[in-house]
């Protein structure tokens, strides 16, 4: 199975952007949908972005559209999250997750993703 692990996390102040990675190794990444999913404090795991296998399909949870961008890049084995205008409200351990999936398929569903980073903090300040 696919192995994932984040970085890029850090502390920002509200209005800056940030770009967190995620780098997988094992299996071709390529034969994989992909997602970034975060936690808040006291909160449950919540759908940021997904990502189809080869970037053709993305959605986007509403509170992240239009200043979060997913994009991938399976030469490197690689996706990321770009997150512009950062709210102290985007505060939250972000992991990113993969399932094995045909071509175009993505999903919004934490419990179909399989594979799991370890998660990196970002935290925003006022």
């Amino acid at each position: 199975q696919v192995q994932l692990v984040e970085s890029g996390g850090g502390t920002v102040q509200a209005g800056d952007s940030l770009t967190l990675r995620c780098a997988a190794s094992g299996p071709p990444f390529s034969q994989y949908a992909a997602a970034w999913f975060r936690r808040a404090p006291g909160k449950e795991r919540e759908f940021v972005g997904t990502i189809s296998r080869v970037g053709t399909v993305r959605q986007y949870a509403d509170s992240v559209k239009g200043r979060f961008i997913i994009s991938r890049d399976n030469s490197q084995n690689t996706m990321s999250l770009q997150m512009n205008s950062l709210k102290p409200e985007d505060t939250a351990v972000y992991y990113c997750a993969a399932y094995f999936a045909v071509t175009g398929e993505v999903s919004r569903a934490v419990d179909r993703y399989r594979q799991w980073g370890q998660g990196t903090q970002v935290a925003v300040s006022s």
